[in-house]
């Protein structure tokens, strides 16, 4: 089981583990599975495979996930989430509206958003019913290099929001005390755990700031 670390009001913190556009199944399962032990969540990501890939790497990292106790969260597509029994999916800009998420995957369903670095959008989504909202990127980002960088101001303003709140964009084990002291619940991180040069340290390193 994963070493999640709940704060007292049960909230979810550690290490969001979010994964590379991997082509090959094989290897992103191998890759994803020693990584389980240190994780909170992960985050099924691949920006560049085609619908019927997509849907092959969902089903087997839930089949992963499931008996390692790691909810898995499908980026962008809740009909996918749905399809493989998954725990959620996290919305950006130009996808589902976060209240047609949560109407499709149910009431327990984590449904996180990107609200980069608009608090406007931080506050309609929790109106609408995410379970966490995401700011970044803090840091640069090379998964997504032009991305719209965030502060760590943003953290303490949304605080009163009363929901998880995730970092991402180029965090690594030396620089997300700052995200965390912020007050990040979670840590998302593509790169600096699945680019590091020993990805299991990394992840280990990252949870043990929790």
């Amino acid at each position: 089981m994963p070493d999640a670390t709940p704060d007292r009001a049960g909230r979810p913190r550690g290490l969001y583990l979010v994964t590379p556009d991997e082509p090959d199944t094989a290897r992103l399962l191998a890759r994803v599975a020693p990584l389980l032990p240190h994780a909170t969540w992960l985050q099924y990501r691949n920006k560049a495979a085609a619908p019927a890939l997509r849907a092959e790497q969902a089903a087997r990292l839930q089949a992963l996930c499931a008996p390692a106790g790691v909810p898995l969260v499908v980026n962008d597509d809740p009909a996918l989430a749905a399809e493989v029994g998954a725990a959620g999916v996290h919305l950006g800009e130009g996808d589902a509206a976060v209240a047609a998420a949560r109407a499709l995957l149910g009431p327990s369903a984590i449904v996180g958003a990107s609200c980069y670095d608009d608090p406007a959008r931080a506050r309609d989504a929790a109106a609408a019913g995410a379970s966490y909202l995401a700011f970044g990127a803090l840091f640069p980002s090379s998964t997504k290099p032009n991305a719209r960088r965030a502060t760590p101001a943003l953290f303490r303003g949304a605080a009163a929001l009363g929901l998880p709140l995730v970092a991402i964009g180029g965090i690594t084990p030396d620089n997300a005390g700052i995200a965390i002291a912020a007050g990040a619940d979670l840590v998302a991180v593509v790169g600096g755990v699945f680019a590091a040069p020993d990805p299991v340290a990394a992840a280990r390193a990252l949870r043990a700031l929790f």
